[in-house]
């Protein structure tokens, strides 16, 4: 009875794919919604707050990337599943650039599907949870403020989305750490298992990328063989 208030907004425009959801998470105890096109998902997104949003890519009116990045501009926390057939690896790393947290390529199992809601939904309570928590953590030019969910450099905002900011925060906690792959892919993302996509490598990119727009001093150091660290650069990685 976990899951009673737990609201999910699903915008698919297959409406045997929407009723499969729709039955399988009500038996679940979620609150399901649907939307069968982009432009209904869009607005039910800024009416209520959901919990989570389960989003096709494909979609009339308005596709899922889209959506995607205009809930991001209002909101960045509520976690966004991609549920799509385009599971090349560029619309994977598309769509998690455009603010998703995970992706899931169809034909799926539902187990699965409850499993990356689930860990998706368990990461938002966390998140939730720790701002209340003042911290500030500090690594050379670089500020990450907890409570507030806020990443500058040199004093000026990176502009992180959820996963990117939940990936420099596992960094800046641990400098000098060495993380995995399978770690980092654990601890920012909630999963323990093979997702389909470099997707590790893909957002240290992205944070490279945004570190790394006004200042070139690289922090995110790679190791060959071995993952990712954040020290001071004193080699070219």
């Amino acid at each position: 009875m976990g899951n009673l208030n737990k609201k999910i907004l699903v915008i698919e425009d297959d409406a045997s794919v929407c009723a499969f959801i729709n039955k399988g998470l009500s038996e679940n105890n979620f609150e399901v919604t649907v939307a069968l096109n982009g432009k209904l998902g869009y607005e039910l997104s800024l009416k209520t707050n959901y919990n989570l949003i389960i989003l096709d890519i494909m979609l009339p009116e308005m596709n899922g990337i889209e959506i995607c990045l205009k809930i991001r501009e209002k909101d960045k926390h509520t976690p966004i599943l991609f549920l799509t057939a385009l599971g090349s690896s560029e619309n994977i790393s598309l769509g998690l650039n455009s603010g998703g947290d995970d992706y899931l390529a169809k034909p799926f199992k539902f187990i699965e599907l409850t499993a990356r809601i689930n860990s998706l939904l368990r990461r938002s309570s966390i998140s939730q949870q720790t701002e209340l928590t003042d911290e500030i953590y500090t690594f050379q030019d670089i500020t990450v403020n907890n409570r507030h969910k806020t990443a500058q450099r040199n004093g000026v905002d990176l502009g992180l989305t959820s996963t990117e900011y939940r990936l420099l925060l596992t960094f800046i906690k641990s400098p000098q750490k060495v993380f995995s792959r399978e770690e980092l892919l654990e601890k920012v993302w909630g999963v323990n298992y093979e997702i389909g996509t470099n997707v590790v490598d893909v957002y240290v990119n992205y944070l490279r990328k945004k570190t790394e727009k006004r200042n070139n001093n690289r922090l995110i150091q790679t190791v060959i063989g071995m993952g990712y660290v954040l020290k001071e650069n004193d080699y070219s990685s």
